[in-house]
């Protein structure tokens, strides 16, 4: 049974930082990318960042390049989201979610095989 636990959630001022992480547990890994997405109130979920745990390839949404780093420690099976420079528009509830590493370039929902729980992140002075 695949299980993603996400941590790292929380209540941040604009300009901050946080660093999310993503544990995957109950599949290979190496043929599958792992990827944040994002849902605001009143919004659509969004892909924002999917990382291939095979050969790391790496994709992002405009609106988070230059500022949201994705990396990935295979022996942990864990992936990390290092958010700097936050916005109150990145304020949603963030989940993490595995899908075939093929389509790490498209990164949207629709490709979505597992989704996390989702960790609450709130950006406000």
């Amino acid at each position: 049974q695949v299980q993603l636990v996400e941590s790292g959630g929380g209540l941040e001022q604009p300009g901050g930082s946080l660093r999310l992480s993503c544990a995957a547990s109950g599949l290979t890994l190496d043929a599958y990318a792992i990827g944040w997405f994002r849902q605001a109130p009143g919004k659509e979920r969004e892909g924002v960042s999917c990382v291939s745990m095979g050969d790391g390839s790496t994709y992002y949404a405009d609106s988070v390049k230059g500022r949201f780093t994705a990396s990935r420690d295979n022996a942990k099976n864990t992936v990390y989201l290092h958010m700097n420079s936050l916005k109150p528009e990145d304020t949603a509830v963030y989940y993490c979610a595995t899908l075939p590493a093929a389509l790490v370039e498209l990164c949207g929902p629709d490709w979505v095989r597992d989704w996390g729980q989702g960790t609450q992140v709130t950006v406000s002075s």
